[in-house]
């Protein structure tokens, strides 16, 4: 089975209890919860199975203990998670607002994971890669990008294939060189995986079939379009294939889409039809959003099947 490798952060998520803006007053948090896109879709994919790991870092403290010891239960290779003396593991304080918007207080670029590099460990895991997904959230310093672009060149180079999540906070698009790094990536992924206007970041076009068709002739073997409520598309030069969404109550959406990517990636390195591939993925982004944690609700295949067996029928 292919090993499929990410890069980027790993952090812990705290949550205010109740909803409201911002930070201002004293409230009641929960947590802390692991968390971190990569961290998110590494660990659905290893529930799913399929040999894996991150490139990370994270300081010798609690939060970082948390996040390794839950990705190494669950089957993460977590051997190129570095452990930085004198810095700490990232942070998101996060509140929901009354309109289901998010408020986050970041550490991330000041933490361990600002100073991931391209150490031994790295080194041996990106030998060991047969796949690499980049989320654009993990684009938060120079040294990441660098080494982002050099494993993207090492995987490419012995035949290995690539897949990309914009998953970009507008206010990253206004960091230095961060629309050159977002390119390179987007040339060189076989897969894109963008929701709503991220469709949109790379292509002249601005009309939906417009833009598909302009990146699919870029070089891009599919796209995949995550569409919340109403489902996901999957896209190549033989057309579409849609799967309507399962109807469930949110609780917490943060980690659905990552969850979602995670299932679709490692059940198309697996031959399997972009419809079932779709279909599982549904279920995975499904499942998340109904558990309160941003990886609470990563999930096994067997669970996957019981979801879907169980909401047969009632698709929204």
């Amino acid at each position: 089975m292919k090993k499929i490798v990410t890069i980027g952060e790993v952090l812990v998520e705290i949550m205010a209890e109740e909803r409201g803006n911002g930070f201002l007053e004293p409230i009641t948090l929960v947590g802390p919860f692991p968390s971190g896109a990569p961290a998110i879709f590494i660990d659905q994919v290893a529930k799913l199975g399929q040999p894996c790991g991150i490139i990370s870092a994270v300081g010798p403290d609690d939060f970082g203990t948390v996040n390794v010891e839950r990705l190494k239960a669950d089957g993460v290779d977590v051997s190129a998670i570095a452990v930085i003396p004198d810095a700490v593991t990232g942070s998101a304080f996060v509140r929901y607002r009354e309109d289901g918007n998010r408020n986050f207080i970041f550490n991330i670029r000041q933490s361990a994971c600002g100073q991931v590099s391209l150490d031994q460990g790295a080194e041996k895991m990106l030998r060991e890669a047969d796949h690499l997904h980049v989320m654009g959230s993990s684009l938060f310093s120079d040294n990441i990008v660098t080494l982002i672009r050099a494993a993207i060149g090492q995987v490419k180079e012995k035949g290995g294939t690539v897949s990309f999540d914009p998953n970009i906070r507008k206010e990253m698009l206004d960091f230095p060189g961060m629309r050159e790094a977002l390119v390179h990536i987007f040339e060189n992924a076989d897969i894109f995986l963008p929701s709503g206007e991220e469709l949109f970041l790379f292509t002249e076009a601005k009309e939906e079939e417009a833009a598909i068709a302009e990146i699919l002739t870029r070089g891009t073997k599919a796209v995949v379009i995550k569409r919340g409520a109403e489902g996901a598309s999957y896209f190549d030069t033989s057309g579409e294939t849609r799967v309507p969404a399962f109807a469930v109550e949110e609780i917490d959406p943060t980690g659905a889409g990552d969850s979602f990517g995670a299932t679709f990636v490692t059940f198309w390195l697996r031959g399997v039809s972009p419809e079932d591939a779709l279909l599982m993925a549904n279920a995975s982004g499904a499942r998340a959003v109904g558990v309160k944690g941003p990886m609470s609700g990563t999930s096994t295949g067997a669970e996957l099947q019981d979801f879907i067996e169980r909401h047969k029928g009632i698709r929204a």
